[in-house]
């Protein structure tokens, strides 16, 4: 039986993407939190967000339409 995953994690090249992403993300309504990168994830930056997981491929999307830099999202189990 696998764990149902609750949390995403998009990492970042450089913290001025992160502070962009947590502004476009709250302005949209995401709850986020600001986290140091998890060790078991490869980033040029020392800070990810997490989200919730089930709105993975809505905040791809919106994090793509503003334009923000991202290295990549991972599942956070």
């Amino acid at each position: 039986m696998s764990i149902p995953i609750a949390y995403g994690v998009v990492l970042f090249h450089t913290s001025s993407a992160a502070l962009r992403a947590e502004k476009v993300l709250i302005k949209n309504g995401f709850s986020i939190k600001m986290i140091p990168t998890p060790r078991e994830f490869s980033s040029d930056c020392g800070v990810s967000l997490r989200f919730s997981w089930q709105e993975e491929t809505r905040v791809r999307e919106l994090l793509e339409s503003a334009r923000v830099e991202i290295g990549s999202i991972h599942a956070l189990k």
